[in-house]
């Protein structure tokens, strides 16, 4: 963790992570997790725990490795504001070099719930790379509606976005 989100970390943000993990654990961790809980910064959904995009995972090796793996945390980027973790050197290159190839769409905003008018934050394990673009979803229901018709559901969330956009705190 880099020393500036360190300092971010009060113990009222401990104490709050503290208190979502037990809730998770008292009602079965059926309830909201924390990568469900995020903050947009610069329009990005970030966790609001430990302040990074996708809640850590290399936005790289989505194309990559055709998988979600978690960035390691001696290798970190902050780009616009917002931090991002990666699992090699060869990845954070790539994303220095082209963020706006590698960032997901829609600042990791679920697709599906843009298409509709909302910004619901997507899931970094709920993904899909559709058009040479990464697209993160709520939940592995929402993923399966996108699939069935990507090209409507994308159509549709780019012109909702810039309205959907404006309602999210930068």
């Amino acid at each position: 963790m880099t020393a500036a989100r360190q300092q971010r970390k009060s113990p009222l943000v401990l104490g709050q992570a503290f208190g979502l993990a037990l809730g998770l654990a008292v009602c079965g961790g059926i309830c909201v997790s924390p990568a469900i809980l995020a903050a947009p910064s610069d329009r990005i959904v970030v966790n609001a725990y430990t302040g990074l995009a996708i809640s850590g995972f290399d936005p790289v090796a989505y194309f990559t490795e055709a998988k979600p793996k978690i960035g390691r945390p001696g290798l970190e980027l902050r780009v616009d504001g917002t931090v991002w973790r990666f699992r090699n050197e060869g990845n954070r290159a790539a994303f220095a070099d082209q963020p706006e190839v590698y960032r997901p769409r829609f600042g990791g905003y679920d697709p599906a719930a843009v298409a509709r008018g909302n910004s619901v934050p997507g899931h970094p394990l709920f993904w899909a790379v559709t058009g040479e673009r990464l697209y993160l979803f709520f939940s592995a229901e929402a993923r399966t509606a996108f699939l069935a018709d990507p090209g409507r559901i994308i159509e549709r969330a780019m012109r909702k976005w810039p309205d959907v956009a404006r309602t999210i705190a930068p």
